[in-house]
């Protein structure tokens, strides 16, 4: 069997806003097809057309080599030996960032063309499951531009969450700073409103978790208004500070009891080893296509497990990532929740439409799917029209 073409779907919600906090709205679906006919799907959180034009562009020498091209003609099911000569191949043009990232959605349908040759799901690829349903939190963000209609909304978002069987949710608040959600200025001050009008509508047994989205300037200013939200039994807050301020996510662990969380934006299993050395976070967040696609989330879950830090996968795309994060999931223990993004609480139309159909919750857990490969399908009108309007972009 050998890897005949390449193909990458750039994405794009017709209803999209430039002025949301919401890469949900866009994407990146890479196919990876053999002569045998066996198709491979993955996707990744990075901008569509650069991932693409990583991927297609020609080389010109050995060390800045196109992911396609290095493809062509190889054994798919070798699908770590790729990993590395991708990683290797395209090293002065990626080795972090949006290469990386690349390379993560081109490794998830690796895997899920290698599950669906031997007819195997990834999760028995990966090592093997050792739990058959996966607990997920659902990631709130309402769609609101002034602070009263965003609080309130994110109540009903929480409660419809709960309704919905979810026993854990993440309120995404990004009321001020370079993210503020369709441009919002509030005080960061402010929060805490929401985070206590959420606690007291979903009731304590609710499990929640903050992220702030890289709101707060530096660690004083975060310590200060952190410091009463412990009534409030938060789980982890999330990304509150710039990701390049070590030092100040090591304080924050350091002074603080509430258990600090980033790693969205890391790039391979080295950045993560840095911050878990560095003592500047209490759980990571990979994102699996960021990471560099399933291979590289498995050897940061195994690094985590050296330093005692639990894992809860990133997730903020379609449900080919959700799939992904519930295969690795299944494989440990050491993954408490998964980030789902269901379709009744997301405004992104190209969340809602690009697969036949989402993974199934029941009792509040996600059921690990034992089908050969991710378990998921494309629906092929759908893409279609997404492809369209990316075209009308650029």
């Amino acid at each position: 069997m050998k890897i005949v073409d390449v193909r990458c779907h750039v994405l794009l919600d017709p209803d999209y806003d430039i002025g949301a906090t919401s890469s949900a709205q866009d994407d990146i679906v890479v196919e990876i097809i053999t002569d045998d006919g066996i198709t491979g799907i993955g996707e990744s959180d990075v901008n569509p057309w650069i991932a693409r034009a990583f991927i297609e562009a020609p080389a010109t020498h050995t060390m800045g080599r196109g992911c396609k091209e290095i493809l062509i003609g190889r054994d798919p099911l070798d699908v770590e030996g790729l990993w590395e000569s991708l990683y290797v191949g395209t090293a002065m043009n990626g080795r972090r960032g949006a290469g990386i990232h690349a390379i993560g959605a081109i490794d998830m349908a690796l895997h899920d063309l290698r599950g669906k040759a031997l007819g195997r799901p990834c999760h028995e690829l990966l090592g093997g499951a050792v739990r058959n349903r996966v607990t997920p939190y659902a990631s709130l963000q309402p769609d609101q531009a002034n602070f009263e209609s965003y609080k309130q909304s994110m109540v009903e978002w929480a409660l419809m969450a709960q309704q919905l069987g979810f026993v854990a949710a993440k309120l995404e608040i990004t009321l001020a700073g370079a993210y503020a959600h369709l441009g919002m200025n509030s005080k960061v001050e402010r929060m805490a409103e929401v985070i206590a009008a959420v606690r007291d509508a979903v009731g304590p047994a609710m499990t929640l978790m903050i992220d702030a989205q890289y709101s707060f300037t530096d660690s004083a200013s975060c310590l200060a208004a952190i410091r009463e939200w412990q009534e409030y039994d938060v789980y982890f807050l999330e990304t509150p500070l710039p990701s390049d301020d070590v030092a100040g996510y090591a304080r924050l662990v350091a002074e603080q009891p509430i258990p600090i969380a980033q790693g969205e934006w890391l790039a391979t299993r080295f950045e993560f080893d840095d911050i878990l050395r560095r003592r500047a976070v209490d759980l990571i967040q990979p994102d699996i296509g960021r990471v560099g696609g399933l291979t590289e989330a498995r050897r940061v879950v195994q690094l985590a497990a050296t330093y005692g830090a639990p894992v809860v996968p990133h997730v903020w795309k379609t449900g080919i990532s959700i799939a992904a994060a519930v295969h690795l999931a299944a494989t440990t223990n050491s993954i408490p929740f998964v980030e789902f993004l269901p379709g009744d609480l997301s405004s992104s139309n190209l969340r809602r439409s690009l697969l036949t159909a989402d993974l199934t919750m029941k009792d509040g857990q996600l059921v690990v799917p034992n089908t050969p490969g991710l378990g998921v399908e494309l629906d092929r009108d759908a893409m279609e029209r997404f492809e369209a309007a990316a075209l009308k972009v650029g």
